[in-house]
C-alpha cells in the first residue's frame, strides 16, 4: 500500500495531518457555525408558525366581527324600518285627526256664522218692522193731521 501511495505521490503523513485538520475544522464549524445556524432557523420557523397562527386567529376574529356587524346592521335596519312604519302610521293617524278637528271647527264656525246671519236677519226684520210701523204711524199721523 505504501508503494501505491508513493507511485501517486501521496505522502501518508501529510494525508494524515490533512485528515486531522479537516476533522478538527469540521468539529469547530459544527460547534460554532452549524448548530447556531440551525438554532436560528428553528427560531425563525417557530416565529413564522406563530405568525401564521396569529394571522389565522386574526382572520377568524375578523370574519366573526364581520358577521356580527352584518347582524347588527341587519337588526338596526329592521328596527329602523319598524320605527319608520310606526311613525308613518302615527303621522297618518294624526293627519286624519287634524283633518277631523279642522272639519269640526269648520262646521262649528259655519254653524255659528249661520246662527249670526239668522240673528242679524231677524234683527234686520225686527228693525224693518219697527221702521215700517213707525213710517205707518207717521203716515197715519199726517193723514190725520191733514184731515183735521
Amino acid at each position: 500500500m505504501e508503494q501505491l501511495l508513493t507511485v501517486f505521490g501521496v505522502n501518508w503523513k501529510l494525508l494524515l495531518a490533512q485528515g486531522f485538520n479537516f476533522a478538527l475544522l469540521l468539529i469547530v464549524l459544527t460547534y460554532f457555525l452549524y448548530k447556531p445556524v440551525l438554532k436560528i432557523i428553528d427560531e425563525r420557523r417557530e416565529k413564522i408558525a406563530q405568525g401564521v397562527k396569529t394571522a389565522e386567529a386574526a382572520a377568524r376574529k375578523l370574519e366573526e366581527a364581520k358577521k356580527e356587524s352584518d347582524s347588527i346592521i341587519g337588526s338596526a335596519s329592521r328596527e329602523a324600518e319598524g320605527l319608520v312604519a310606526v311613525a308613518r302610521t302615527r303621522a297618518n293617524e294624526q293627519g286624519v285627526e287634524i283633518i277631523r278637528s279642522a272639519e269640526n271647527r269648520a262646521d262649528s264656525i259655519l254653524a255659528d256664522a249661520k246662527a249670526r246671519a239668522e240673528e242679524e236677519k231677524r234683527q234686520a226684520l225686527f228693525e224693518s218692522e219697527k221702521e215700517i210701523t213707525r213710517a205707518a204711524l207717521l203716515a197715519a199721523e199726517r193723514i190725520l193731521k191733514t184731515s183735521k
